[in-house]
């Protein structure tokens, strides 16, 4: 979970200067700079994540799309919220906090649980009594 914050937050970092270059230099407009520049990191976050926090060795058309979908709905839960605290009397900057965290509680569900959930490990080692470590405990035959 560390290398997938460190990646986050890396990120994170990353795409405001990338967003200054597309606005201020290129001058793209702010809309298209955003949708850019979050599909640039979500490009480049994807194979490290991929391959250092969930241990896969190539990376699939699959789980990017799932990634992508992640992404797209931790987006449109952190614009909701952060427009619906406001309305609820909660002033706009402590909401866009909280909206943050309500989306990064989804990231991280969609993430661990959904995209890069290891389907059946757990369940293989723990009704399998052959498995190598297994083995090592059971009495010589």
């Amino acid at each position: 979970m560390v290398r997938w914050w460190a990646i986050g937050l890396f990120f994170t970092g990353a795409n405001i200067p990338l967003l200054g270059v597309m606005k201020d230099v290129l001058h793209i407009p702010w809309l298209i700079a955003t949708l850019i520049s979050t599909e640039i990191v979500t490009l480049l976050r994807f194979p490290l994540n991929d391959r250092w926090v969930f241990g896969y060795p190539r990376p699939t058309w699959k789980r990017l799309w799932q990634y992508h979908v992640a992404n797209i709905s931790s987006t449109v839960i952190w614009v909701s919220a952060a427009n619906l605290f406001p309305l609820l009397g909660i002033p706009h900057l402590i909401g866009a906090v909280l909206a943050t965290g309500v989306s990064v509680g989804w990231s991280m569900m969609t993430n661990f649980l959904w995209v890069w959930r290891k389907k059946g490990t757990q369940q293989q080692q723990a009704s399998s009594p052959k498995s190598p470590k297994t083995r090592e405990l059971l009495p010589k035959e």
